[in-house]
């Protein structure tokens, strides 16, 4: 099948562009292509961009908020993590899959395509990466899903945590994880670092560490793992998430260490929403914003990403999948409002994200890669044509009423019942369906309806 999208707006293109894809991949991009035997379609000057990517999230934590004995009254980082290691022996398998299945159908729904979740295995039954394994097959048509194994008590703060961190790798998750300013000391901290990079070495994995999650301006976890991942020529395919304290270190440290951050090409991942949330707990004034330096970060050219990171569990009680939330609130926490940076502000969820993840033969849009991108207009345009699908038949089968408003009358086919036109101080009430109402008005597109009222 041979598709060719025409006039369309990408970022970095002074003028429209034309694309071509077929049998799933792109073919060509530029102004005025033409392909015989190919269905066109006219996306209307629509920016197209490629998918969300959600780099970190904890699936198996989500919507256990409100639990018993889960609500984290100082909303503290650390009461969070005491909140859980206390309520999650009562999950089970199937619970954690129906929570974290819900919000992957959430963030699939804002046009998330690619995501990264921690699985907590300080748990000799190791549920919550069973869970995420099966959930991983269920959805591959639908997101591909990295798992961390992720040692959330501690690899030696829990007894055994470094063992089941290696179990986990066996059992087929994709990155090692560890938590090194939760250790019991320094030197344990220290420890699982190294531990981290020896097993990602030994079983070829992606490093995923929970890095200085902390306000302690002397929290130097960051610069050892940058170091080891360094030497061991894998900075690359190594992600420090949150490094809060290093924004609270002083100027002179924190420069000399982002040039060998440079060099070492390690990968950040900011959570901006709840980094906000959680740090600074302990400041009365002046009050940090409790982030990682993501400005400086990315002036310096070095890959940093935003991510969900928490959808209403012990750390965060709020989230709801839609990454534009989270940019929005990133780039105002984060000072990131010159022009330049708002016209290159979608990297942050996009392209820096699928980095991370080291997704780039398989991601972006070039030719050659698989055809994967969003259209953003209207509340469904965001979403692939699965996706739109999936929606689609979620309404209807919902037993009650619906009032949808949209310009996409292939959405609207078969949805809708009814039509109501609004224009000239009236409001007309059609019983019909969409094309119907369309012949009967004698127009090709709803957007007519705005030329004529």
């Amino acid at each position: 099948m041979r598709t060719l999208y025409q006039n369309a707006t990408f970022i970095d293109a002074k003028e429209p562009q034309d694309f071509l894809v077929e049998e799933g991949r792109f073919v060509a991009f530029g102004p005025h292509l033409e392909a015989e035997t190919a269905e066109t379609i006219d996306l209307g000057g629509h920016l197209v961009v490629p998918p969300y990517v959600d780099p970190h999230i904890h699936l198996d934590y989500v919507y256990t908020a409100l639990g018993q004995g889960a609500r984290n009254d100082t909303g503290t980082l650390f009461e969070g993590i005491q909140r859980w290691s206390e309520t999650k022996a009562a999950a089970s398998i199937e619970e954690i899959k129906a929570r974290a299945r819900r919000a992957l159908r959430r963030e699939i729904c804002y046009g998330v395509q690619y995501i990264r979740t921690h699985a907590d295995v300080t748990d000799p039954s190791m549920k919550s990466l069973k869970a995420l394994l099966e959930l991983k097959e269920e959805f591959k048509d639908l997101v591909t899903i990295q798992i961390v194994s992720f040692p959330q008590e501690g690899m030696y703060a829990y007894k055994g945590g470094d063992e089941l961190v290696e179990e986990g790798l066996k059992m087929g998750a994709d990155c090692v994880g560890g938590i090194p300013h939760y250790e019991l000391a320094r030197e344990f901290g220290e420890k699982s670092v190294h531990k981290v990079v020896e097993l990602a070495l030994k079983y070829d994995k992606l490093i995923d560490i929970h890095c200085d999650e902390n306000d302690d301006d002397q929290s130097r976890f960051l610069e050892l793992l940058t170091a080891l991942t360094y030497q061991a020529g894998i900075g690359d395919r190594t992600t420090a998430s949150h490094t809060c304290s290093f924004g609270s270190a002083n100027n002179s440290y924190a420069f000399r260490l982002m040039k060998t951050l440079v060099r070492a090409k390690l990968n950040f991942i900011s959570c901006p929403t709840e980094n906000i949330y959680l740090e600074g707990r302990q400041d009365t004034y002046p009050k940090r914003r409790g982030l990682t330096r993501v400005k400086e970060l990315n002036d310096m050219g070095i890959n940093v990403c935003f991510a969900q990171d928490s959808i209403s569990d012990p750390w965060y009680p709020l989230g709801n999948g839609n990454l534009m939330t989270v940019l929005d609130h990133g780039i105002h926490i984060c000072q990131m409002m010159s022009f330049e940076e708002i016209d290159h502000a979608l990297d942050l969820i996009t392209v820096n994200g699928a980095r991370t993840m080291h997704l780039q033969d398989v991601y972006g849009l070039d030719a050659g890669k698989p055809a994967n991108f969003l259209v953003l207009d209207e509340p469904t345009n965001h979403l692939d044509m699965r996706t739109k699908d999936i929606l689609k038949q979620a309404l209807i089968e919902f037993d009650g009423t619906l009032i949808v408003v949209s310009h996409d009358r292939d959405f609207l086919d078969g949805l809708v019942t009814k039509v109501y036109e609004f224009g000239n101080k009236k409001v007309k009430e059609h019983l019909e369906g969409i094309y119907e109402f369309l012949q009967h008005k004698k127009m090709d597109n709803l957007r007519e309806l705005e030329r004529t009222n």
